[in-house]
Protein backbone atom coordinates (compact mmCIF):
# COMPACT_ATOMS: atom_id res chain seq x y z
CA UNK A 1 0.00 0.00 0.00
CA UNK A 2 1.84 3.25 -0.90
CA UNK A 3 0.45 6.02 1.35
CA UNK A 4 2.31 9.57 0.17
CA UNK A 5 2.48 12.11 2.03
CA UNK A 6 1.81 15.48 0.54
CA UNK A 7 4.00 15.45 -3.14
CA UNK A 8 7.46 14.48 -2.36
CA UNK A 9 6.91 12.01 0.95
CA UNK A 10 7.92 8.92 -0.12
CA UNK A 11 5.84 6.06 -0.07
CA UNK A 12 5.42 4.43 3.28
CA UNK A 13 6.62 1.08 3.52
CA UNK A 14 5.07 0.50 7.35
CA UNK A 15 2.03 -1.52 5.99
CA UNK A 16 2.61 -5.26 7.01
CA UNK A 17 0.34 -8.30 5.75
CA UNK A 18 2.81 -9.17 3.68
CA UNK A 19 6.09 -11.17 3.20
CA UNK A 20 8.26 -8.72 1.80
CA UNK A 21 7.24 -5.86 4.71
CA UNK A 22 9.45 -7.64 7.01
CA UNK A 23 12.35 -7.20 4.46
CA UNK A 24 11.86 -3.13 4.78
CA UNK A 25 10.48 -2.70 8.04
CA UNK A 26 13.29 -4.99 10.20
CA UNK A 27 14.87 -1.86 10.29
CA UNK A 28 12.89 -0.81 13.03
CA UNK A 29 13.49 -3.59 15.41
CA UNK A 30 16.61 -1.96 16.75
CA UNK A 31 15.89 1.79 16.63
CA UNK A 32 16.87 2.27 20.08
CA UNK A 33 20.49 2.73 21.38
CA UNK A 34 20.75 4.79 24.97
CA UNK A 35 24.20 4.30 25.06
CA UNK A 36 25.22 6.29 22.19
CA UNK A 37 24.18 9.23 23.37
CA UNK A 38 26.80 8.56 26.12
CA UNK A 39 29.35 9.52 23.25
CA UNK A 40 28.40 13.21 23.57
CA UNK A 41 29.29 13.40 27.12
CA UNK A 42 32.73 13.10 28.74
CA UNK A 43 31.38 10.67 31.35
CA UNK A 44 29.53 7.58 31.74
CA UNK A 45 25.75 8.80 33.45
CA UNK A 46 24.59 5.85 34.78
CA UNK A 47 20.77 6.51 34.86
CA UNK A 48 21.57 6.50 31.39
CA UNK A 49 22.88 3.19 31.19
CA UNK A 50 20.27 1.67 33.01
CA UNK A 51 17.57 2.81 30.90
CA UNK A 52 19.60 1.67 27.69
CA UNK A 53 19.59 -1.81 29.69
CA UNK A 54 15.65 -1.93 30.47
CA UNK A 55 15.08 -1.05 26.38
CA UNK A 56 17.20 -3.86 25.44
CA UNK A 57 15.33 -6.04 27.33
CA UNK A 58 12.48 -5.01 26.30
CA UNK A 59 13.35 -5.10 22.47
CA UNK A 60 14.29 -8.63 23.00
CA UNK A 61 10.15 -9.34 23.48
CA UNK A 62 9.62 -7.56 20.51
CA UNK A 63 12.22 -9.39 18.72
CA UNK A 64 10.41 -12.83 19.65
CA UNK A 65 7.38 -11.81 17.37
CA UNK A 66 9.62 -12.17 14.09
CA UNK A 67 11.45 -15.65 12.75
CA UNK A 68 14.41 -16.26 14.46
CA UNK A 69 16.23 -15.74 11.17
CA UNK A 70 15.02 -12.02 11.29
CA UNK A 71 16.22 -11.31 14.15
CA UNK A 72 19.85 -9.87 13.53
CA UNK A 73 20.66 -6.33 14.05
CA UNK A 74 20.79 -4.94 11.26
CA UNK A 75 21.09 -1.31 11.67
CA UNK A 76 24.99 -1.70 10.71
CA UNK A 77 27.26 1.61 11.20
CA UNK A 78 28.50 2.82 7.89
CA UNK A 79 31.93 4.86 7.97
CA UNK A 80 31.49 7.48 7.07
CA UNK A 81 34.30 9.77 5.22
CA UNK A 82 32.78 12.68 3.26
CA UNK A 83 30.16 14.94 3.80
CA UNK A 84 26.58 13.40 4.00
CA UNK A 85 23.70 15.08 1.72
CA UNK A 86 20.41 15.50 4.20
CA UNK A 87 17.46 15.42 2.39
CA UNK A 88 14.73 17.30 4.23
CA UNK A 89 11.20 17.80 3.80
CA UNK A 90 10.31 21.57 3.78
CA UNK A 91 6.91 23.21 3.86
CA UNK A 92 5.36 25.88 5.33
CA UNK A 93 2.08 26.21 5.59
CA UNK A 94 1.37 30.03 6.98
CA UNK A 95 2.56 31.11 2.96
CA UNK A 96 0.31 28.73 1.20
CA UNK A 97 -3.00 31.59 1.73
CA UNK A 98 -1.12 34.19 0.10
CA UNK A 99 1.46 32.55 -2.07
CA UNK A 100 0.67 29.00 -2.39
CA UNK A 101 3.23 26.64 -2.37
CA UNK A 102 3.48 23.04 -2.41
CA UNK A 103 5.91 21.15 -0.46
CA UNK A 104 9.50 20.38 -1.33
CA UNK A 105 13.07 17.97 -0.65
CA UNK A 106 16.33 20.88 0.24
CA UNK A 107 19.34 18.52 -0.28
CA UNK A 108 21.60 19.82 2.50
CA UNK A 109 25.70 18.44 2.51
CA UNK A 110 27.30 18.73 6.04
CA UNK A 111 30.38 17.26 7.40
CA UNK A 112 29.48 15.52 10.39
CA UNK A 113 33.05 15.86 11.69
CA UNK A 114 31.70 19.64 12.56
CA UNK A 115 28.65 18.43 14.84
CA UNK A 116 27.88 15.26 17.32
CA UNK A 117 26.53 11.89 16.29
CA UNK A 118 23.02 11.90 16.49
CA UNK A 119 20.44 13.31 13.53
CA UNK A 120 19.49 15.59 15.93
CA UNK A 121 22.77 17.60 16.40
CA UNK A 122 23.15 17.36 12.51
CA UNK A 123 19.92 19.25 12.68
CA UNK A 124 20.91 22.05 14.81
CA UNK A 125 24.26 21.94 12.57
CA UNK A 126 22.08 22.56 9.66
CA UNK A 127 19.59 25.31 11.37
CA UNK A 128 23.15 27.78 11.82
CA UNK A 129 23.56 27.07 8.25
CA UNK A 130 19.77 27.61 7.19
CA UNK A 131 17.62 29.81 10.09
CA UNK A 132 14.57 28.90 8.15
CA UNK A 133 15.00 24.90 8.62
CA UNK A 134 11.81 24.52 11.47
CA UNK A 135 11.87 21.26 13.84
CA UNK A 136 11.33 20.74 17.41
CA UNK A 137 13.85 19.26 19.95
CA UNK A 138 13.93 19.81 23.70
CA UNK A 139 15.68 17.49 26.31
CA UNK A 140 18.30 15.54 23.96
CA UNK A 141 18.21 11.92 26.23
CA UNK A 142 14.60 10.49 24.61
CA UNK A 143 12.68 11.97 27.50
CA UNK A 144 10.41 14.93 25.72
CA UNK A 145 9.62 13.33 22.51
CA UNK A 146 9.49 16.55 21.05
CA UNK A 147 12.08 15.56 18.25
CA UNK A 148 9.78 12.64 17.01
CA UNK A 149 10.10 12.58 13.26
CA UNK A 150 10.46 10.13 10.04
CA UNK A 151 14.31 9.25 9.68
CA UNK A 152 15.34 6.49 6.60
CA UNK A 153 11.75 5.60 6.87
CA UNK A 154 11.61 4.73 10.66
CA UNK A 155 9.82 6.83 13.33
CA UNK A 156 11.93 7.31 16.02
CA UNK A 157 13.48 10.14 17.48
CA UNK A 158 16.41 12.45 16.46
CA UNK A 159 17.80 13.05 19.92
CA UNK A 160 18.37 8.97 19.68
CA UNK A 161 18.99 8.02 15.92
CA UNK A 162 23.02 8.36 15.30
CA UNK A 163 23.73 9.46 11.48
CA UNK A 164 25.89 6.12 11.12
CA UNK A 165 22.65 3.60 11.17
CA UNK A 166 20.92 6.19 9.15
CA UNK A 167 23.14 6.81 5.89
CA UNK A 168 22.31 4.74 2.98
CA UNK A 169 24.64 3.23 0.68
CA UNK A 170 24.11 6.61 -1.38
CA UNK A 171 25.61 8.74 1.68
CA UNK A 172 21.99 10.26 2.17
CA UNK A 173 19.67 10.61 4.94
CA UNK A 174 16.13 11.61 4.19
CA UNK A 175 14.12 13.58 7.42
CA UNK A 176 10.19 13.43 6.76
CA UNK A 177 7.88 14.90 9.16
CA UNK A 178 5.84 11.77 11.46
CA UNK A 179 3.19 10.29 8.47
CA UNK A 180 -0.29 11.21 8.17
CA UNK A 181 -0.46 14.48 10.23
CA UNK A 182 -1.36 18.00 9.10
CA UNK A 183 1.80 19.83 8.72
CA UNK A 184 2.51 23.56 10.03
CA UNK A 185 6.27 24.11 9.37
CA UNK A 186 8.81 21.98 7.70
CA UNK A 187 9.15 18.75 10.18
CA UNK A 188 6.47 19.99 12.73
CA UNK A 189 3.20 18.21 12.91
CA UNK A 190 -0.11 19.32 13.90
CA UNK A 191 -0.50 17.08 17.07
CA UNK A 192 -3.79 18.76 18.72
CA UNK A 193 -5.63 15.66 17.07
CA UNK A 194 -3.38 13.50 19.26
CA UNK A 195 -3.12 15.85 22.46
CA UNK A 196 -7.52 15.72 22.58
CA UNK A 197 -7.95 11.83 22.19
CA UNK A 198 -4.82 11.70 25.25
CA UNK A 199 -7.32 14.21 27.33
CA UNK A 200 -10.35 12.39 26.65
CA UNK A 201 -9.05 8.87 28.41
CA UNK A 202 -8.58 11.12 31.38
CA UNK A 203 -5.09 10.23 32.03
CA UNK A 204 -4.60 11.09 35.75
CA UNK A 205 -5.39 9.24 38.83
CA UNK A 206 -8.93 8.95 40.24
CA UNK A 207 -9.51 8.29 43.69
CA UNK A 208 -11.85 6.95 45.73
CA UNK A 209 -13.72 9.95 47.36
CA UNK A 210 -15.94 7.92 49.84
CA UNK A 211 -12.64 6.27 51.88
CA UNK A 212 -10.81 8.32 53.99
CA UNK A 213 -7.13 8.33 53.18
CA UNK A 214 -5.88 10.79 56.50
CA UNK A 215 -3.88 13.07 53.97
CA UNK A 216 -1.75 9.63 53.55
CA UNK A 217 -0.80 8.13 49.81
CA UNK A 218 -2.40 5.38 48.46
CA UNK A 219 -0.56 2.15 48.34
CA UNK A 220 0.58 -0.63 46.13
CA UNK A 221 1.63 -4.04 47.01
CA UNK A 222 4.47 -4.54 44.56
CA UNK A 223 2.65 -7.05 42.12
CA UNK A 224 0.42 -4.21 42.06
CA UNK A 225 3.25 -1.86 40.96
CA UNK A 226 4.61 -4.71 38.26
CA UNK A 227 1.83 -4.15 36.45
CA UNK A 228 2.43 -0.49 35.16
CA UNK A 229 5.76 -1.85 34.14
CA UNK A 230 5.91 -1.13 30.04
CA UNK A 231 3.08 1.42 30.39
CA UNK A 232 4.27 4.43 32.56
CA UNK A 233 7.46 4.79 30.18
CA UNK A 234 5.68 6.15 27.15
CA UNK A 235 6.53 9.88 26.33
CA UNK A 236 3.60 10.41 23.89
CA UNK A 237 6.13 10.99 20.62
CA UNK A 238 3.49 9.62 18.85
CA UNK A 239 5.90 7.17 16.82
CA UNK A 240 3.61 4.54 17.34
CA UNK A 241 0.52 6.53 16.49
CA UNK A 242 1.39 7.41 13.35
CA UNK A 243 2.97 4.08 12.19
CA UNK A 244 -0.64 2.77 12.54
CA UNK A 245 -2.48 2.34 9.18
CA UNK A 246 -5.37 2.17 11.06
CA UNK A 247 -4.93 5.46 12.57
CA UNK A 248 -3.74 7.02 9.46
CA UNK A 249 -7.38 6.03 8.27
CA UNK A 250 -9.35 6.37 11.47
CA UNK A 251 -7.31 8.77 13.30
CA UNK A 252 -9.47 11.66 12.53
CA UNK A 253 -12.59 9.82 13.19
CA UNK A 254 -13.06 7.81 15.96
CA UNK A 255 -9.68 5.67 16.69
CA UNK A 256 -7.87 6.23 19.29
CA UNK A 257 -4.56 5.01 18.01
CA UNK A 258 -1.70 2.66 19.96
CA UNK A 259 -0.62 5.83 22.24
CA UNK A 260 -3.06 6.48 23.46
CA UNK A 261 -4.98 3.16 24.26
CA UNK A 262 -1.25 1.97 25.67
CA UNK A 263 -2.17 5.13 27.97
CA UNK A 264 -5.66 4.25 28.80
CA UNK A 265 -4.30 0.53 30.03
CA UNK A 266 -1.91 2.57 32.10
CA UNK A 267 -5.40 3.51 34.44
CA UNK A 268 -7.27 0.42 33.95
CA UNK A 269 -4.81 -1.81 35.29
CA UNK A 270 -3.56 1.12 37.81
CA UNK A 271 -4.72 -0.90 41.33
CA UNK A 272 -5.34 2.96 42.87
CA UNK A 273 -7.59 4.12 40.51
CA UNK A 274 -11.84 4.14 41.56
CA UNK A 275 -13.38 4.60 37.79
CA UNK A 276 -12.58 1.53 35.50
CA UNK A 277 -16.12 1.25 35.04
CA UNK A 278 -16.00 4.80 33.44
CA UNK A 279 -13.11 3.95 31.49
CA UNK A 280 -14.35 1.06 30.07
CA UNK A 281 -17.35 2.94 29.61
CA UNK A 282 -16.02 5.31 27.28
CA UNK A 283 -13.55 2.98 25.08
CA UNK A 284 -16.69 0.84 24.43
CA UNK A 285 -19.13 4.01 23.73
CA UNK A 286 -17.77 4.12 20.54
CA UNK A 287 -16.62 0.72 18.80
CA UNK A 288 -14.10 1.95 16.98
CA UNK A 289 -12.07 3.91 19.67
CA UNK A 290 -10.61 0.16 20.30
CA UNK A 291 -11.47 -2.34 18.07
CA UNK A 292 -10.11 -0.63 15.19
CA UNK A 293 -6.90 -1.61 16.12
CA UNK A 294 -5.85 -5.24 13.64
CA UNK A 295 -2.96 -6.00 15.24
CA UNK A 296 -1.10 -4.46 12.54
CA UNK A 297 1.83 -4.13 15.38
CA UNK A 298 4.26 -1.73 13.45
CA UNK A 299 3.78 0.26 17.00
CA UNK A 300 5.49 -2.08 19.06
CA UNK A 301 8.39 -2.48 16.20
CA UNK A 302 8.85 1.21 15.93
CA UNK A 303 8.59 2.53 19.40
CA UNK A 304 11.85 4.40 20.46
CA UNK A 305 11.44 3.34 24.35
CA UNK A 306 11.21 -0.22 23.43
CA UNK A 307 7.15 -0.31 24.35
CA UNK A 308 4.82 -2.66 23.58
CA UNK A 309 1.41 -1.08 22.67
CA UNK A 310 0.23 -3.66 20.44
CA UNK A 311 -0.08 -6.31 23.76
CA UNK A 312 -1.54 -3.18 25.90
CA UNK A 313 -4.19 -2.95 23.12
CA UNK A 314 -4.80 -6.67 23.12
CA UNK A 315 -5.11 -6.25 27.32
CA UNK A 316 -7.28 -3.75 26.57
CA UNK A 317 -9.31 -5.48 24.62
CA UNK A 318 -9.16 -8.91 27.21
CA UNK A 319 -10.69 -6.61 29.89
CA UNK A 320 -13.44 -5.52 27.96
CA UNK A 321 -14.35 -8.74 27.13
CA UNK A 322 -13.86 -10.10 30.99
CA UNK A 323 -16.09 -6.80 31.85
CA UNK A 324 -19.06 -7.10 29.25
CA UNK A 325 -18.43 -11.11 29.74
CA UNK A 326 -18.12 -11.48 25.59
CA UNK A 327 -18.92 -14.17 23.60
CA UNK A 328 -19.12 -16.35 27.41
CA UNK A 329 -15.35 -15.59 27.67
CA UNK A 330 -14.93 -13.90 30.69
CA UNK A 331 -14.52 -16.97 32.93
CA UNK A 332 -12.12 -17.89 31.00
CA UNK A 333 -10.35 -14.83 30.60
CA UNK A 334 -10.75 -13.88 34.60
CA UNK A 335 -8.65 -17.49 34.29
CA UNK A 336 -5.72 -16.79 32.11
CA UNK A 337 -5.32 -13.37 32.50
CA UNK A 338 -5.61 -12.10 35.95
Amino acid sequence: INAEYGVFHRPCDGVCVCAHYLKYRIIMIRTVSLCNALSCQSGVNSSLLTRYNTVQQRRGIIDGMLPKSLETNVLKERKITKPIKFEIYRYNRENSWETPSRPYIQVLSLDIKTCGPMILDALIKLKEEDPTLTFRRSCREGICGSCAMNIAGTNTLACLKKISESVDENNTIRIFPLPHMKIIRDLVPDMNIFYEQHKSIRPYLIPDLSKKHNNKELLQSKNDRKQLDGLYECILCACCSTSCPSYWWAGEKDYLGPAVLLQAYRWLVDSRDSAKKERLEFLTDVEGRVYKCHTIMNCSRTCPKGLNPGKAIQRVKNTIAKNQNLWGIGKYLNERFN
